[in-house]
């Protein structure tokens, strides 16, 4: 256990950005799987700009890797244009 102010303050801190991160992760990946259900193409086309910012706010604040945000991303698009 820590004995440190500083080191107390830092355990209270860094559980309250895991949850953080933890919620945007979910909440992102709540919206994809929303996405890759979509049977209509109207409905892709309003939820893609949405997901592809969640994303790119997931890798720019390094929860996802941007390579990882990227690829998705790219898998998203692909089906929204796949849709009839």
């Amino acid at each position: 256990m820590a004995n440190h102010k500083s080191s107390l303050k830092r355990i209270r801190s860094n559980e309250a950005k895991r949850l953080r991160n933890r919620y945007q992760l979910v909440t992102s990946r709540t919206f994809v799987k929303r996405l890759l259900t979509t049977k209509s193409k109207t409905d892709g086309t309003v939820l893609l700009p949405k997901v592809f910012a969640m994303l790119d706010k997931l890798a720019k604040n390094n929860i996802i890797h941007k390579h990882n945000a990227s690829n998705h991303k790219s898998k998203l698009a692909k089906h929204v244009n796949a849709l009839a």
